[in-house]
């Protein structure tokens, strides 16, 4: 069986595997050989080129594992009969403490100091504080369990959101009335067509003069150029660590905006998310090898 794999370390821990032949495709350089006989492939970390017509070459392939958590770039073009499973709980840590971190930056000012620092200025003055806000979690799956608990010893109030209410989590019809109580708001919902422009001119405006918008979701979750506005005016301030567009272009607008911290997608690449990513892939091929259930199955709405 032949696997396509995104890095050496995946060979490595696949190496074993009875009846399993890895070939590195990381999607740089020109596809390998052996297309047509791949069965298994997970996609590096940074989207491939031309995925429908590299999907097109596959005949035999069965499965398709991501190493993110989103998999709008796959699914779309997904030939009938190959599974699509993604790597839900892989970046969940990673994830929660960038934004945990972005937060406290921002409520902080520490860019602001960091420039003072560049300038040698010694610009002492108070700054906001995470403690005794308010955080609005929008998008309560395991990265958003795995955020609140990591929130749990800063003495803030959360509330959370999801697209169905269950339980403690409210439905996402109720952002309207929950978004004008939050200090600060952290987008982790999938990229889906629901989920497109979510953060748009109404949603901005319903925020808090003060409040702080985390995306560590997808950069098409947010309006662009309603966030533009509503930064340009300082009534809101904004910690991205994905933009739309992605990479964001040198002359955008974006980087030089009023109360903005921007990172370029790094929140889920840390040594612990790579780590989990190959105890993931080992488990699913042992899984798939041995016919067994496979785990985060996309199916339906995600």
């Amino acid at each position: 069986m032949k696997i396509w794999v995104p890095s050496e370390a995946a060979v490595d821990v696949l190496s074993d595997l009875p009846d399993v032949e890895c070939a590195v495709y990381d999607g740089t350089g020109p596809v390998p050989e052996g297309v047509e006989e791949v069965e298994v492939w997970v996609p590096p970390l940074v989207t491939v080129p031309d995925i429908p017509g590299l999907l097109g070459r596959m005949p035999r392939l069965r499965l398709l594992q991501t190493v993110t958590a989103g998999v709008e770039p796959y699914r779309p073009h997904l030939p009938e009969g190959v599974v699509l499973c993604n790597a839900r709980g892989v970046h969940d840590a990673g994830t929660a403490e960038w934004a945990v971190g972005a937060m406290i930056a921002m409520l902080r000012e520490f860019p602001g100091f960091v420039r003072a620092q560049e300038r040698a200025e010694w610009t002492y003055h108070h700054t906001g504080a995470l403690a005794d806000s308010t955080v609005l979690i929008v998008g309560y799956g395991s990265i958003g369990e795995a955020l609140e608990r990591r929130l749990a010893g800063f003495e803030v109030d959360v509330v959370r959101v999801a697209r169905t209410a269950r339980g403690n989590v409210h439905g996402q019809d109720e952002l309207p009335a929950l978004l004008p109580r939050a200090d600060v708001v952290v987008l982790l919902v999938p990229a889906t067509p629901d989920t497109a422009g979510l953060a748009g001119a109404d949603f901005l405006a319903a925020m808090k003069d003060g409040a702080l918008l985390v995306n560590a979701a997808r950069g098409g979750v947010v309006d662009t150029g309603a966030l533009l506005a509503e930064l340009e005016k300082g009534r809101i301030m904004a910690a991205l660590d994905v933009t739309d567009p992605e990479p964001l272009p040198p002359d955008h607008p974006l980087w030089t905006a009023p109360g903005v911290f921007v990172t370029p997608h790094v929140a889920g690449s840390t040594p612990a998310s790579g780590r989990r990513t190959l105890r993931l892939l080992r488990s699913q091929l042992l899984r798939y090898l041995a016919g067994e259930p496979l785990k985060n199955m996309i199916t339906g709405s995600y």
